[in-house]
């Protein structure tokens, strides 16, 4: 076995970037998808990161100055598009790909007759995970330049198993996109409505780390283990009222970052990648994801996820998409914020109303008690809501000075 392989970052469409990760893997090559769309000093800044080998775009394969070859085995290297900093490449080799692949396919109980839809991008681990599955399945795969509800609901049907974000299904419902003509519909990167669950959809939770989901409808994969970080080492005996962090062992687990050993040591540890996640147990025993770690809110001594809330805001018929984090508050030390995309700008709904409808459903400290009307919610390549991103508060609505107490 040689003693490294090509690193080929892929700066191509959809279409045409599936059809090259694909021969490059056949090849034994490691691939870098990277998003085509991107500014140019994006690319250039990921590029002098990870220092591929070799580029391939619209000009055809060149080689690259400086680059570094991958290790013996490495299939992919993800940028990932997580919440807590600057992007990390995660190095995954091929056994890891190949055991996410066939763990997931083995849940779904795939077969000859499946067809795998890809509308996500490819230089995310969410979208790389399909062609992952669908070339270790030996299934086809249909690949849609970008995300178009209208081409997704026509595909519907054609294509029998397919993973979105729940910031899609808006748009798909407005398509009317029918999604239970799809055998099974992978959600992930952000909370599902309840309303939404049962069915043909199965709410999947993974990071780029573990390449996709590894936990469907609250259980672990085959082959998956999970622990809570503060429990007595099994998840069935972590706490179950605030929860732990959630960490993750199994053989789907990526090597480490590329060129930062430091932060590879920090995010594994004895075997188990700490995810920076926290989570919880349900009475069935089901895993019930938090939110990120970094994003706890802790408003005059009681500890709020911000998932938890979006979940509860986003029903209210007036709200089309609402993320929730911690601001600075000289009398809680945090503060609730609430920034919502109104359905309908000309009318958008109230502070007043939505702590009327959180207080009807959530203990008092969780209700917002500032409310920021914005255009849109920051997001990444997956659909993941981007906290820290979220924009400042201009003349933002607030709670009266006599609202009772948490």
């Amino acid at each position: 076995m040689s003693d490294s392989v090509d690193l080929l970052a892929v700066v191509l469409p959809r279409p045409a970037a599936a059809v090259a990760i694909v021969r490059a893997w056949e090849a034994g090559e490691a691939v870098l998808p990277l998003d085509p769309e991107a500014p140019g000093p994006e690319l250039a800044g990921v590029l002098a990161a990870a220092r591929p080998t070799h580029l391939l775009d619209a000009a055809g394969r060149s080689r690259l100055p400086g680059g570094r070859p991958a290790a013996p085995g490495t299939a992919a290297v993800v940028a990932t598009s997580g919440t807590g900093g600057p992007p990390k490449a995660a190095e995954l080799d091929a056994a890891a790909v190949r055991a996410a692949a066939h763990a997931v396919s083995s849940a779904l109980d795939t077969g000859s007759g499946d067809r795998w839809l890809c509308c996500l991008p490819l230089h995310g681990v969410a979208g790389l995970a399909i062609l992952a599955r669908a070339w270790h399945g030996g299934l086809p795969v249909e690949v849609h330049e970008r995300f178009d509800p209208g081409r997704v609901a026509e595909a519907a049907g054609r294509a029998t198993l397919v993973s979105l974000v729940p910031a899609m299904l808006p748009r798909l419902h407005a398509a009317g996109a029918d999604l239970g003509r799809f055998r099974r519909v992978l959600l992930g990167g952000g909370p599902i409505p309840a309303e939404l669950a049962g069915g043909a959809l199965v709410r999947t939770y993974g990071l780029t780390e573990t390449f996709g989901g590894v936990v469907h409808d609250g259980h672990p994969l085959e082959g998956v283990e999970l622990r809570l970080d503060g429990g007595s080492g099994g998840l069935k005996d972590s706490p179950p009222v605030d929860g732990g962090e959630i960490l993750v062992r199994g053989p789907m687990l990526f090597r480490g970052y590329r060129g930062d050993p430091v932060r590879t040591a920090a995010a594994l540890r004895g075997g188990w990648l700490r995810t920076g996640d926290l989570g919880r147990l349900e009475p069935d025993g089901g895993l019930v994801v938090l939110g990120r770690r970094d994003d706890l809110i802790v408003t005059g001594g009681v500890n709020v996820h911000p998932v938890e809330v979006e979940v509860v805001l986003a029903a209210h018929p007036a709200v089309a998409a609402v993320g929730v984090r911690g601001l600075p508050d000289p009398r809680w030390g945090q503060r609730v914020a609430a920034y919502v995309v109104p359905r309908d700008p000309a009318a958008p709904p109230s502070l007043a109303e939505l702590r009327a409808f959180a207080l009807e459903r959530l203990a008092a400290a969780k209700a917002p008690r500032e409310l920021v009307l914005v255009p849109a919610l920051p997001r990444g390549p997956s659909g993941k809501l981007l906290r820290r991103l979220l924009p400042g508060a201009a003349a933002p609505a607030q709670e009266p000075a006599t609202s009772p107490a948490p």
